[in-house]
């Protein structure tokens, strides 16, 4: 039997280790069983190699709890070590870095994520153990196996074993402070969420499994059951497989796998496969999204050789995907990292374009091989493509193929068969293509009406970026303008060359604008008088197109427009010169009549804009009654 302390300067190590490697005390078994399966894997490499003689058999990690004796076992059957291995491994190599570890991260508990660099993570298993026990016995012919035991101290005891299997155990003596590990609802939870693709199978416990009834068996005859190795992992999983094995329904299974609990099938999913200039696998899915742009983040799962490391994958995938599902698994990522060092770091910011250009390439191909599937999808991944159009300029770039602009009649174009469809119908004297287009197609029907009787097509974009991703367009191609239906009336919002002669002349005007100006809220309406068509509407409220993007780009975080203050509630008031009832109103010389006629055709014009509510409500509905005795 042999003593001695651990190779490391810095006494206080182990406090260290309890205290701040992790924020999560829950880590050690995901780094246990991450070394088991590495000398699992080395196992297999070798006997591929021809190094080591003879059958391996079909090893597998096995978990082990005893509540009455305070152990957790984990047991694998891979390389194991000698006795100068053990010295080398766990008494020198893993404390290589400490002293520099101590000095540089003992009171910075928010980057203590780095354990990985410091070959540190057997040592993770003193944040919940009062002792450790290691029992191993090297593959290689002629070693003798051996036992190591350590109580948290840097004194360790290493010693000849009588143990015959090849392969490591490593037993560990739960401290009071951590009791709740032996519970095994928690172990099956800590297995489900780290290891529940590790590439060695996993076993903990046993289950019943039923056997088929033979051909021919009665209708009432139970299915005799046998005891087997319940195995909590798939080695396998999809992501690791080459796309051409994979059918749609093998990525509809391994979908309902990763999401349990979530009922709708995925729209499509997309495939990532690269080993230069990094190596990324992974398959991230489209899944059916409401309007709300923030319901969804977090359900990427990223990976390091199928181990789980966390769902924040910020910095890693671009903002607009993480909106997605899936899981990305890179061995370039550490496995321990902090999120400022995957902000700076350049391989991270390669995967993340590398991401989004996949993504784009994955959407012109669907769009260019089943147009219409596409265009049936478009309302459920609409908000993620033009959150990306806004947020990411390579994937806006990319979005000419495949971003759609649907009608109020649920017609399809891309922006340039748009900009053909209406070049000439809808150019205004300017030579500007002008496209119309509504947020609501209930609360904007007259307008929509209106505009399609003049012949005009009326896009519905109703997500809650549109003003933004508007703006970015017209800035980005020439000779285009957005303009929302409602914003004017339908003779303003193509301004052509013609020109509608009013019935009141320039003196009447003068006279009929303060009247009205009189008697509604000039704080919030603007009176513009115009010539139109004598059957459309006496008073139709617009809101100015400019102001109105302005407060809607701010409500949904207008970037530059952040310090501008709160943008008023500014509407026009347009008056149809021609229409018969303003005419009326003009030259009636009863003041009260004049006055309840204005209010009348006033409240008419906001009630089709959703703009009358409450007191003005009740009055305007008991002077409709009276009006119609």
């Amino acid at each position: 039997m042999a003593t001695g302390n651990i190779n490391v300067t810095a006494e206080n190590i182990f406090p260290i280790i309890k205290k701040f490697l992790y924020s999560d005390h829950e880590i050690f078994l995901r780094e246990l069983i991450s070394n088991a399966t590495d000398a699992t894997l080395k196992l297999k490499h070798l006997s591929t190699l021809g190094e080591i003689k003879g059958d391996i058999g079909n090893p597998i990690i096995e978990i082990k709890v005893d509540k009455d004796k305070k152990e957790i076992r984990i047991i694998d059957q891979g390389v194991g070590m000698t006795g100068e291995e053990v010295e080398k491994y766990i008494n020198q190599v893993a404390f290589s870095g400490a002293e520099e570890f101590v000095e540089k991260y003992k009171d910075k508990v928010e980057d203590s994520g780095i354990i990985g660099h410091f070959g540190l993570g057997f040592y993770s298993s003193f944040m919940v153990a009062e002792k450790v026990e290691i029992f191993s016995k090297s593959f290689a012919e002629g070693s003798k196996a051996v036992r190591w035991e350590c109580d948290g101290s840097p004194k360790y005891t290493l010693e000849e074993s009588d143990r015959t299997e090849r392969g490591t155990e490593i037993v560990l003596h739960i401290d009071d402070d951590s009791l709740e590990f032996l519970e095994e609802s928690k172990i099956n939870e800590l297995l489900n969420k780290y290891n529940k693709f590790m590439p060695i199978p996993i076993k903990f416990g046993t289950k019943e499994e039923a056997l088929p009834l033979p051909e021919g068996a009665a209708d009432d005859a139970k299915p005799e059951t046998i005891t087997v190795d319940n195995i909590v992992n798939n080695p396998n999983p999809a992501w690791t497989k080459n796309p051409t094995e994979l059918s749609d329904e093998d990525y509809k299974v391994f979908y309902r796998e990763m999401y349990p609990m979530q009922f709708e099938e995925p729209l499509f999913n997309i495939h990532l496969n690269v080993d230069y200039p990094f190596n990324l696998t992974g398959i991230l899915y489209f899944p059916k999204l409401s309007r709300n742009i923030d319901q969804s983040k977090d359900k990427i799962q990223l990976y390091q050789n199928q181990v789980f490391v966390t769902d924040n994958v910020e910095g890693i995938v671009p903002d607009f995907l993480q909106m997605l599902r899936g899981v990305i698994d890179s061995p370039d990522i550490p496995l321990n990292v902090s999120r400022s060092y995957l902000q700076a770091d350049g391989a991270v910011k390669k995967i993340s374009s590398y991401i989004t250009r996949k993504v784009a390439d994955k959407l012109i191909s669907l769009f260019k091989n089943d147009r219409k599937a596409f265009e049936e999808k478009w309302d459920d991944i609409k908000i993620i493509i033009e959150y990306g159009m806004l947020s990411e300029d390579k994937f806006f770039e990319k979005s000419d193929k495949f971003a759609l602009y649907p009608t109020v009649d649920k017609e399809y174009f891309t922006l340039e068969e748009l900009i053909e469809e209406i070049k000439p119908a809808q150019t205004d004297k300017d030579n500007k293509v002008v496209i119309l287009y509504a947020s609501d197609v209930k609360s904007q029907h007259s307008y929509i009406d209106a505009a399609k009787e003049k012949g005009y097509q009326v896009l519905l974009l109703d997500s809650p970026i549109v003003s933004h991703l508007i703006q970015k367009l017209e800035g980005s191609k020439e000779n285009i303008q957005f303009v929302r239906v409602d914003s004017d009336h339908v003779d303003n919002l193509i301004k052509k060359d013609e020109q509608q002669l009013s019935k009141l002349s320039d003196e009447e005007k003068e006279t009929l604008k303060p009247i009205i100006e009189e008697a509604i809220p000039k704080e919030t309406y603007t009176v513009q008088l115009e010539a139109m068509d004598s059957n459309a509407n006496p008073f139709m409220i617009t809101q100015p197109e400019f102001m109105r993007r302005m407060k809607e780009m701010q409500a949904t975080g207008g970037g530059g427009m952040m310090g501008m203050g709160n943008f008023p509630e500014m509407y026009n008031l347009v008056v149809n010169t021609n229409n018969e009832l303003v005419g009326e109103i003009l030259n009636t010389k009863t003041k009260k009549k004049q006055e309840r006629l204005i209010q009348q055709a006033f409240d008419l014009a906001k009630l089709s804009q959703g703009l009358l509510h409450g007191e003005e409500l009740t009055k305007f509905i008991k002077r409709s009654f009276q009006m119609v005795k």
